[in-house]
């Protein structure tokens, strides 16, 4: 009921009446009355004018199912919603649930999560009321296990559209899926797999973004910023979350249009922060650097060396001015 209310006060764009609100929806005066009440009381700002109905103003930054289910525009992602308090990781959830049968596009999303999965096993902590903590089932069907890594890049594809799109902050890709503003880091992305042979039964993408943050551990305060250290400015988390899953939704489908990067490439390189500079590549067998020219069509980041130009496609790259690589 709540969903429908909030969704029909949105799509008015003004004033709509307690009747059209009874018709629209099949409900008694009585119903919507209580249900509007319970908005107001949840921090939600409508109007309400005897003789002209009720107006939507503004909304708190909440990340429930009332307030993420009335903002839905996406075709399969969010078709199944799990919305959590608290969490120890969304990944962990969404992998469970996958396991047990979730379908493709169902959305997990937590207010606070306690034992996120960063890469290489780091610890990804995201407080209460502050930052975003997503996992995006997906079912690719047919998508070969060696194409599935390139969704880390249509997830930062997504991600920093989102953002600049909903906040005007000029955030960047940090090469293959880091979201950084000046240099920090804003958004981390994992993609988690399971296979079985030459079939992939289910991926999980996961998101991270630092919205409301206003600072961080000392260990963390020249690597890490959010969107509120950089701008001064609050934003609705769940309107945030929306864009992500909206622009996710476009670039998967071109994506798996042809199972690699090569129709999203030039658009993916406009955001490449790495694009022009310097850049160490700490291959396992011998370290080298390299100036970064962008990516292949296959999501490789391209380095030119002295020895010519190479395609790096797994480890970890530092990029002079950011993580404070100099």
């Amino acid at each position: 009921m709540k969903v429908k209310i909030l969704q029909a006060l949105r799509e008015a764009g003004g004033y709509i009446s307690g009747q059209q609100l009874c018709e629209q929806l099949g409900v008694s005066r009585t119903a919507v009355w209580k249900a509007i009440k319970q908005l107001k009381e949840a921090g939600y700002d409508i109007d309400s004018v005897p003789n002209k109905g009720y107006c939507f103003r503004n909304a708190p930054d909440l990340l429930n199912a009332n307030e993420l289910m009335s903002r839905r525009r996406t075709a399969w992602i969010g078709g199944r919603l799990e919305c959590f308090e608290v969490i120890g990781s969304t990944n962990t959830i969404a992998m469970q649930m996958a396991e047990e049968g979730a379908p493709h596009g169902t959305l997990v999303v937590a207010d606070r999560q306690d034992n996120g999965k960063g890469r290489r096993g780091r610890s990804w902590v995201l407080p209460a009321g502050v930052a975003i903590a997503m996992s995006i089932v997906l079912k690719p069907g047919e998508l070969h296990p060696g194409n599935a890594p390139m969704l880390t890049l249509v997830s930062a594809l997504a991600v920093v559209r989102a953002i600049r799109e909903r906040t005007g902050i000029d955030a960047m890709i940090k090469w293959p899926n880091d979201i950084v503003i000046d240099g920090k880091k804003v958004c981390g992305i994992l993609t988690e797999m399971s296979t079985q042979m030459d079939f992939i039964n289910h991926i999980v993408v996961g998101i991270g973004i630092n919205v409301h943050n206003d600072g961080f551990p000392e260990e963390l305060r020249e690597r890490a910023t959010s969107l509120f250290l950089v701008s001064g400015r609050h934003y609705n988390r769940a309107e945030l979350t929306e864009a992500v899953c909206e622009y996710f939704e476009y670039y998967y489908e071109i994506f798996m249009s042809t199972e690699d990067m090569s129709v999203l490439l030039e658009e993916y390189d406009s955001y490449l922060a790495n694009a022009g500079r310097r850049v160490r590549v700490l291959d396992p067998r011998e370290a080298y650097d390299g100036l970064a020219k962008g990516i292949s069509g296959r999501g490789e980041l391209l380095v030119e060396t002295e020895t010519g130009l190479k395609k790096v496609d797994s480890g970890e790259v530092s990029v002079r001015g950011i993580y404070g690589y100099v």
